[in-house]
């Protein structure tokens, strides 16, 4: 009965079949959709790192300028007309020997006539101190003209000491490097007509992180590598440490000697100071674990759960691949080095490297 009741295949067209197979193929999907699937909570893969402490040096490397330790400026002590100059820069000059002539002729004129005032007020006071043991000048008078004598002298001396400023030296041993005036010149007084450095000695000054200055003293060892003489390192020393730092930088100035100066060397020349602090017991971790928001430094630690804790921290010297901690952390702790996208403080995660265990 049930085949008769149904449509024989042959008779009824295709087209009226495909409606009916697309209504079941979406019903079979739909009860298959309804089944309750078992989903699996994703776990968030992290990288750590260990809290450790060690014994470290820090080595930092600092830009600098060589100068001459010694350098004197040659001014003028007097006016007038320059009539010798015969030095020129690389001139090698000792103590003693002489570098410039002004001319001196109204000041000799001067002191000749000093000279003569001063003869003449010895002569009264000779006249009247005999005068005086008979009793025909007062002591009054004899007192003026033992003060004309010593005003006398006095303007001798001054312009003595002016003729001696007439006629320049060199201060120290050196060579000249700057000359800045001619013969013929017309020079006033406190003019910069020289100035002759001392080749023999050559610093450098640095400048120094606040972090860094506490371990570094006077005396300490420092390697210096002058750009122009390739990449050989020299021996250094610290001779001074400057009291007050930059408020602004936060940093200090630190001078670096050259010993002994090597053939070449030169002020004017760049070159790098290897600066090594003594060690000391330093807590690091590496830097990639290190957080800032506008709050404060922090790092991810795992607790004893294996859940992410955030934990605010100070930081101290870069060091190369780690960062010191000055505080916040204990040493064995593990801190999140990679994975910090979507991390939050207590989400679980789960230690995908060796250092986890």
């Amino acid at each position: 009965m049930l085949r008769k009741c149904l449509p024989s295949p042959s008779r009824t067209p295709l087209w009226l079949w495909l409606p009916g197979f697309a209504c079941f193929v979406l019903a079979a999907c739909g009860q298959e959709a309804d089944k309750p699937r078992d989903r699996v909570a994703r776990q968030h893969l992290v990288e750590v790192a260990l809290v450790q402490s060690d014994n470290l040096n820090v080595v930092r490397t600092r830009t600098g300028t060589l100068r001459a330790r010694r350098e004197v400026k040659v001014y003028t002590q007097e006016e007038g007309r320059i009539t010798e100059l015969s030095l020129y820069e690389g001139d090698k000059v000792s103590e003693g020997d002489f570098l410039v002539r002004l001319d001196d002729t109204l000041i000799r004129a001067q002191l000749s006539r000093a000279t003569a005032t001063r003869k003449q007020a010895e002569q009264d006071v000779k006249r009247l101190k005999e005068l005086r043991t008979r009793k025909l000048v007062s002591e009054d008078e004899y007192t003026r003209a033992l003060t004309q004598l010593d005003v006398a002298r006095a303007d001798e001396q001054v312009l003595k000491t002016r003729l001696g400023y007439t006629s320049i030296t060199s201060p120290i041993n050196g060579v000249v490097s700057a000359r800045l005036s001619e013969p013929g010149n017309v020079v006033e007084r406190h003019q910069h007509v020289l100035t002759v450095s001392d080749p023999s000695s050559l610093v450098t000054e640095l400048p120094v992180s606040e972090l860094i200055l506490p371990d570094l003293s006077k005396g300490d060892i420092a390697g210096v590598r002058i750009d122009a003489l390739g990449e050989r390192i020299y021996h250094g020393r610290i001779i001074r440490i400057h009291p007050n730092l930059d408020p602004i930088s936060r940093r200090g100035i630190i001078e670096v000697e050259l010993e002994p100066v090597p053939a070449g060397a030169a002020p004017g020349q760049l070159c790098r100071v290897e600066l090594s602090t003594r060690p000391g017991k330093r807590q690091v971790i590496p830097f990639s674990a290190l957080r800032r928001d506008d709050k404060s430094e922090y790092v991810f630690v795992l607790d004893e759960e294996g859940k992410a804790k955030r934990v605010d921290v100070s930081s101290g010297l870069r060091l190369a691949e780690n960062i010191e901690i000055r505080e916040g952390l204990r040493d064995g702790q593990q801190v999140v080095t990679k994975g910090f996208l979507g991390l939050s403080s207590g989400k679980k995660v789960k230690p995908v490297n060796s250092e986890a265990h």
